[in-house]
């Protein structure tokens, strides 16, 4: 039954993610927004929702330390994994005003959490947290980032030349469908991978850091490669940024805001590796705005690395 599940659920995963990629893509055409700023808000959003379900139930029964984890481990896969499997099917093209906005914001993100907790490290202390002020904070500059996006999709609105299209009803069914296509596959992938994992008496921490890892980020990862594969550049990397930004300005903000959240210091060293890794993809975008086969290869061995340290911690 584990494996009929599993099965299922990657057909759910795959056939949700095309019909949310085409529904998406549509809408934008229909209300001429550049389907970079769909990526960014209604598809990165939708496809985080496992990584806010799993931190805000973890923070309402007082398991902050999965919250911080999920979110970790979250982005370091979306940039290195979905981008770099993305990459395999076809080159991910962008711009330098993404790369020097939102990407730039997906950074200022990590440093400004890296901050709130790094000053109680450094005076030797082995526990930090982040305060419900701290979490409101964050909530904060999400709001502020999404207003600046719907300003520049109004002011982007007049100058977008696409084919003119009505309001079809189908569009969204086709988002909504999708979305609740991706978030049931999604879990039953996961839940169905865990139990056959256990079934080879495979150990759970082994299977915390591949499995649910991995499993929180297949939305992104199965809408970014089919959104790739539709030459939808836009969306696939609008995904990624926009899924880093709101794992930790909004899933953290509220779970810190909800109850505060502690951060022991091997949670410290992984915010770090999230920081290390957006240098990294960064330096590779900047170049010629452009991540290639090649550099995919490079972010998937670097991922698989990253694993392999955690698997010998």
């Amino acid at each position: 039954m584990n494996y009929i599940l599993l099965i299922i659920g990657f057909i759910l995963l795959v056939k949700g993610a095309d019909f949310f990629v085409d529904g998406s893509s549509n809408l934008a055409k229909v209300f001429k927004i550049p389907t970079l700023i769909i990526g960014l808000t209604i598809v990165a959003f939708g496809t985080s929702a496992p990584e806010a379900a799993v931190s805000i139930m973890a923070s309402l029964e007082g398991n902050n330390a999965i919250s911080i984890g999920n979110v970790v481990g979250s982005n370091i896969c979306n940039l290195l994994l979905v981008l770099g499997i993305s990459a395999l099917f076809n080159p991910i093209k962008t711009t330098k005003k993404v790369i020097n906005r939102d990407y730039l914001v997906s950074i200022l993100a990590s440093i400004i959490l890296l901050i709130m907790i790094i000053e109680e490290f450094i005076t030797g202390g082995n526990i930090a947290h982040i305060s419900r002020s701290e979490g409101l904070i964050l909530f904060c500059i999400l709001i502020i980032y999404v207003y600046a996006l719907i300003a520049d999709a109004i002011s982007e609105k007049k100058k977008l030349e696409v084919e003119k299209r009505k309001f079809a009803l189908k569009d969204l069914i086709w988002i909504i469908g999708g979305l609740i296509a991706i978030l049931v596959g999604g879990n039953l992938v996961v839940d169905s991978a865990i139990a056959i994992a256990k079934d080879y008496h495979i150990s759970e921490n082994l299977i915390a850091i591949t499995i649910v890892a991995v499993g929180t980020s297949l939305p992104e990862l199965v809408t970014s490669v089919i959104a790739a594969k539709k030459n939808e550049a836009d969306i696939a990397i609008g995904n990624v940024i926009g899924s880093n930004i709101f794992n930790i300005l909004f899933v953290l903000g509220i779970s810190a805001t909800i109850s505060p959240l502690t951060v022991n210091l091997i949670a410290f060293i992984n915010i770090l590796a999230v920081l290390v890794v957006e240098t990294l993809v960064y330096i590779l975008l900047v170049k010629n705005f452009e991540i290639g086969r090649k550099k995919g290869i490079l972010m998937i061995l670097i991922y698989i690395c990253y694993i392999l340290y955690n698997i010998v911690r």
